[in-house]
């Protein structure tokens, strides 16, 4: 096997596990996702079928991530987050058909105990804060709190906040990439 599975998990024939990915205690890896490469599957995770996960995705204890779901590479996705797939749900009724799509944008990060609404997409490079409720689409690079959500500011691609001078250009402290931000829209340059 060219990647890691707790004797305590498991995994569902038909699914696509990539080389160097490692899941552990607990979790359940459904038929029919794909898990990048080079992925952490932490304790208590459960994989719903036609989950997509790229490469270098952080998956921290107890999140269930549900059929509809996308991350593209290197997102993060901390301890006890949750997503839904459906807006009005019923146990008795059966929706299935009517999963909706939430796509997590390269390099995001969502924090502890949030919660994303289905059907909402989060940009590129976003933080979203610890415990936030995230009810509408997030830009790239934007930085969110609270609940619901509101955005408070933006983020490099090194998670740092940035500070934008007159002519709307900003330098992240560590990393040195510059960015540049043109009326709700923030893109790096350097």
């Amino acid at each position: 096997m060219s990647y890691f599975v707790h004797e305590s998990s498991f995994v569902d024939e038909g699914s696509l596990i990539g080389v160097g990915t490692k899941i552990w205690h607990f979790s359940h890896i459904m038929s029919g996702c794909v898990i990048g490469e080079s992925c952490n599957i932490g304790q208590n995770v459960v994989v719903s079928p036609d989950v997509i996960l790229g490469r270098n995705v952080k998956v921290q204890n107890n999140v269930s991530i549900y059929t509809g779901v996308i991350c593209a590479d290197d997102v993060f996705l901390g301890p006890s987050m949750v997503f839904t797939n459906i807006t009005n749900p019923r146990s008795a009724i059966i929706r299935r058909e009517q999963y909706a799509k939430t796509y997590v944008g390269q390099g995001a990060s969502i924090g502890a105990n949030a919660t994303i609404i289905c059907g909402n997409n989060i940009g590129k490079y976003a933080l979203i804060g610890a415990g936030a409720v995230v009810t509408k689409d997030v830009p790239d690079y934007a930085l969110l709190v609270g609940n619901p959500a509101k955005q408070i500011g933006w983020v490099g691609e090194y998670g740092h906040r940035l500070e934008f001078d007159g002519e709307g250009i900003a330098v992240c402290w560590e990393s040195k990439q510059q960015y540049k931000i043109e009326g709700e829209k923030v893109s790096r340059i350097k």
